[in-house]
């Protein structure tokens, strides 16, 4: 996991040039690419080896997050507001410490059945438009070693 996440950094540059090589590509040619690569990677990789993204970044928490896992919780909205989040520089809720606070020491995540969209999404590989996600890719090929892998491949 640190040797691929090592390469990324290294070959920031790289990954760089490749996004804007494939930025000319149509829009459902870029989803398949990753998509078929995504598979191809997510097969082999498991993210309680690694839970880098739980460590190192806060997701965005909306107020459908705020529910769901206020409910998981049992307690109310405002208590998980004034225990967990705080706003961020965005005016968005973020938790209000790294890792985050429902990482257990085995890497699982404590509320992974109510977890927040951003966090069931991540890291974006799969979802459609790629395209408008290939600047967040650059940053979480740096983050997460199953995005460094797929610029790898792609390349």
């Amino acid at each position: 996991m640190v040797d691929m996440l090592h390469r990324a950094v290294l070959h920031r540059k790289k990954n760089k040039r490749f996004v804007q090589k494939i930025k000319s590509k149509r829009k459902s040619e870029l989803d398949r690419m990753f998509h078929q690569v995504h598979e191809q990677v997510f097969s082999k990789i498991n993210c309680l080896d690694c839970a880098n993204c739980c460590i190192t970044t806060g997701p965005r928490i909306t107020s459908s997050d705020i529910t769901r896992i206020s409910k998981s919780l049992h307690i109310k909205t405002k208590e998980f507001i004034q225990k967990y989040l705080r706003i961020d520089e965005d005016d968005d809720y973020v938790f209000q410490t790294l890792p985050c606070p429902f990482l257990g020491a085995d890497k699982a995540c404590m509320i992974y059945e109510a977890r927040p969209k951003a966090c069931r999404q991540y890291p974006h590989t799969d979802s459609p438009h790629q395209k408008k996600m290939l600047n967040l890719h650059l940053k979480n090929a740096e983050i997460c070693p199953a995005v460094a892998q797929i610029f790898e491949l792609l390349r």
